[in-house]
Parts: structure tokens; sequence; C-alpha cells
């Protein structure tokens, strides 16, 4: 099973490399070059892991994670940031964002984040089935 990464960067020719870089090595990637557009995509499609840079114009990262996590509480965010806004991916990590790297980042690096990610959510997975499964078996008497 191939793990769906969602790109999301205003610098469509670093997101095109970071793309390929990724489709090489098995991942399904989808791109959005803005904060709109994720959600849009978000909404759309099964997304494991986001790929998120902080600054963009209009809707930026922080925000853009917000509505994110709103939407759908257990896809795993990475935060992309410069050095100068390390702070405002920490800020990110308060609301719920899995991690941050900061640009330009390494292939290996984004790799192993990126199957962490997708651990943790596939394990948040796994824990509502199991809920799921107690209460329908507790309301029929079986557990």
């Amino acid at each position: 099973m191939k793990i769906k990464v969602l790109l999301v960067d205003d610098e469509r020719e670093f997101t095109d490399v970071l793309a390929e870089r990724l489709e090489t090595r098995d991942f399904e990637v989808m791109k959005a070059f803005s904060g709109d557009e994720a959600l849009e995509i978000l909404q759309e499609q099964s997304v494991d892991v986001v790929v998120l840079d902080v600054l963009m114009p209009g809707k930026d990262g922080l925000a853009t994670l917000q509505e994110m996590k709103r939407m759908k509480p257990i896809v795993e965010v990475i935060m992309l940031t410069g050095h100068g806004t390390v702070e405002t991916a920490v800020e990110g990590m308060k609301l719920g964002a899995f991690d941050y790297l900061l640009k330009p980042t390494e292939t290996r690096d984004l790799i192993e984040k990126l199957v962490k990610a997708f651990q943790r959510k596939s394990d948040q997975e796994e824990r509502i089935r199991n809920a799921q499964i107690q209460k329908i078996m507790s309301t029929r008497g079986w557990g």
C-alpha cells in the first residue's frame, strides 16, 4: 500500500522536485500550491500525510493546519519551514502538527518523518476501529 502524501508549497519548482523524489520511492503524491487548494484536495481525496509550508501568500501554513485538523483530525501534518520561522513550526506542533522539517530538506529525513507520521495515523485508525467494535459488542451484550 502506498502512503498518500499531499505536498503544499507555493514554490512550484521545489514542490515538483520533491514530488518526483517521493514518487520514485513509491509514494502517491498530490500537490497544492496554496492553503485553499490544499483544503479542497483534503476534502475530496484520501490523504495520509500532509507536508505543509509555513510561509505562503494568502492562507499561511498555521491557518491551513488549523482548518485541516478541524476537517480531518487524524491526518498527520509535517510543517516545512525556513530558518527564520522555526518558532512558527513549533507553534504548528502545538496546534497538532506531527513534526517539522527545515527547508531545504534531505529526502532521507523527509521519508523517515513521512513513514513515522503514517504509522501514527494508522495506529490511531486502528484504535478507533477497536473502540467501535467494543461499542457494538457491548451494546449487543457480547462484550
